[in-house]
């Protein structure tokens, strides 16, 4: 390498430096967006620039810009599209199961001052619309208020996530509704997460319980998980549930990794879908047919 090669270099490896940041972008920017064509003696180079007095001042200014650049990351990541499906679809079911926990107490209590109250949550709401009469009553009808709050609070989580995940996963949506996709990504921990996952893992996702007891040898292998709430699975004959299943696991898993890596949207996921299910369900017809030809023989 010639002189004038080595000043090249060294002025290349100056501008490039996580250190070497602009007015308008932070060094945890520089970390988190920066890149170098080849290794450099950075801490060298960060004390002949100035921006360092020595060797521990820079590792010092090292590690609170990386601080920042994580920081700046995870901020980033929650606020991304599938963390708040994530949030929402568990908001919504914890919404919903302390609705019904409290409908019940409201319920037992209720009845012993209103012999006509009702039950569940709309028992609640009915009761949320009395006038009390004495401090009992007024408990009561304020306990049935927040109970007849939780459930409204359900339904606009399930209409926010409804406007939401066809935005954050265009083809899960499409392919599972949004409630369901939803769940699917909160139950992986994230769209990245489920777009890494085999089919066969989104396929048993929330019966994680009994697949660990099959594992422990105290029961079958389970076939479905949460997609057993698609209309592909639950309406589907029980002896072709498992093969409904994993089409419809396969399909979910190449729309997460579609939605994840490219985002754009792809309607033959849903044709290609509908033809296999089609397939699936027309053997129960051939089974019919063929029982029906052997007994009339």
């Amino acid at each position: 390498m010639t002189t004038d090669d080595a000043a090249d270099a060294d002025a290349t490896a100056h501008s490039s430096a996580w250190f070497a940041a602009g007015d308008t972008e932070s060094t945890g920017d520089r970390i988190r967006s920066g890149s170098a064509d080849a290794p450099a003696d950075w801490p060298t180079l960060a004390v002949e620039s100035g921006f360092a007095v020595d060797e521990a001042e820079y590792y010092g200014k090292l590690r609170e810009a990386t601080v920042e650049a994580a920081r700046a990351a995870v901020d980033e990541r929650e606020r991304a599209d599938d963390r708040q499906l994530l949030h929402a679809v568990r908001a919504m079911d914890d919404a919903e199961r302390v609705a019904n926990e409290l409908a019940e107490r409201v319920a037992e209590w209720a009845g012993t001052l209103f012999p006509d109250a009702g039950t569940g949550v709309e028992g609640c709401r009915d009761i949320a619309e009395r006038d009390p009469d004495g401090p009992a009553e007024e408990r009561v009808v304020s306990l049935a208020s927040r109970v007849a709050d939780l459930d409204r609070e359900s339904d606009d989580l399930e209409a926010f996530i409804e406007s939401r995940a066809p935005v954050a996963a265009p083809n899960l949506a499409a392919l599972a509704g949004p409630v369901l996709a939803a769940r699917l990504i909160s139950l992986a921990g994230g769209l990245e997460a489920l777009a890494k996952k085999p089919s066969g893992t989104l396929q048993v996702l929330g019966a994680e319980d009994a697949l660990f007891a099959h594992l422990r040898g105290h029961g079958s292998s389970p076939k479905h998980g949460v997609i057993y709430t698609h209309e592909y699975v639950r309406g589907t004959r029980p002896e072709d549930r498992g093969s409904a299943s994993r089409a419809l696991a396969g399909k979910l898993t190449i729309a997460a990794r579609i939605d994840h890596y490219s985002g754009d949207y792809r309607p033959e996921l849903e044709a290609e879908l509908d033809e296999r299910m089609r397939t699936i369900r027309a053997r129960a017809g051939d089974t019919a047919a063929g029982g029906d030809g052997g007994g009339s023989e």
